[in-house]
């Protein structure tokens, strides 16, 4: 049956109104890290990637690199690396790869010894990488013959020199290394800055916790917001609010209750362009949050 003019013109009127809405509110991933807890409270690396939840899963942290130092993995009490026996991690890592999750290895974090004393070292940490995370071949690669998707540099030590070289060192191979970034709210970050203005930066997800001044604090989001903003002007390809997973995931603040973040904070976020999710430190606290903001990511 043919529709008359004005049935016409309401349908066209209605699939306009379907995709501005689409348009004005971006769905977005969420963001977890994984290796930093107990298998009895975290989960293997497969539990992690079956709830469903995460779009990319960071495995943290390779603690130990750069300046001469031989790179040390640690997973906590998940595997011991020096034993290979972290290499059974390829099979979880491929399942979760079938599921469309990225995968990435995380450089770095709060408590690790790792510097780069110049771009010649950075080339030659990109070559560690490439040869044994990623897409090139090494003799005993710790993760075994899977192939992460990226580097998540959660650089918060050792300068803000030569991270850039890394960053374009490891873009410059064959085929694609997702590369992401876990700055500081503050702006601009103390050790990323330089490698973030590459534009190289696949997802920016900002730690806006431990961090007073651009955190969510007293049911007031305005300095989280005023700070988002600056990181949505940045080089980033996506940015992400970075957040604990729960109140003891961050000692000194930035927790944002469910119903909050849904009411106060995505709103007002998701209408940037540059708007990719939500990240959460770390699996071990992610007792329900993730499922509870999900659908509204």
């Amino acid at each position: 049956m043919a529709l008359s003019k004005t049935q016409a013109s309401a349908l066209s009127l209605s699939l306009l109104i379907i995709i501005s809405l689409c348009k004005s509110s971006q769905a977005g991933g969420i963001a977890i890290y994984w290796g930093q807890g107990s298998p009895s409270n975290e989960g293997s690396l497969a539990d992690t990637c079956n709830t469903g939840n995460y779009q990319f899963v960071n495995i943290a942290f390779l603690s130990t690199f750069g300046n001469g130092q031989t790179p040390v993995l640690n997973l906590a009490a998940h595997c011991d690396p020096s034993t290979n026996g972290c290499t059974s991690l390829s099979t979880d890592i491929k399942a979760c790869q079938t599921k469309n999750i990225k995968v990435l290895l995380s450089i770095g974090g709060g408590a690790g010894s790792y510097s780069l004393a110049s771009a010649d070292d950075a080339r030659q940490v990109a070559d560690y990488l490439w040869n044994n995370f990623l897409g090139g071949q090494a003799n005993s690669r710790p993760l075994g013959d899977a192939v992460l998707d990226g580097i998540d540099f959660d650089i918060e030590a050792g300068g803000g020199q030569f991270w850039d070289e890394l960053a374009r060192s490891l873009s410059g191979r064959g085929s694609k290394v997702y590369l992401a970034a876990a700055p500081q709210c503050p702006f601009p970050d103390a050790h990323l800055d330089g490698a973030i203005k590459t534009g190289l930066f696949d997802y920016v997800w900002v730690q806006f916790y431990n961090n007073a001044p651009c955190q969510f604090a007293n049911n007031n989001a305005a300095n989280l917001l005023s700070a988002w903003n600056q990181w949505t002007s940045t080089e980033a390809k996506q940015v992400f609010l970075g957040l604990p997973a729960a109140p003891e995931a961050a000692p000194s603040g930035g927790f944002i209750p469910a119903d909050a973040l849904k009411s106060q904070v995505l709103p007002n976020i998701k209408s940037s362009p540059k708007y990719g999710g939500v990240m959460l430190w770390s699996k071990q606290y992610d007792n329900g949050y993730s499922t509870s903001i999900k659908d509204s990511v």
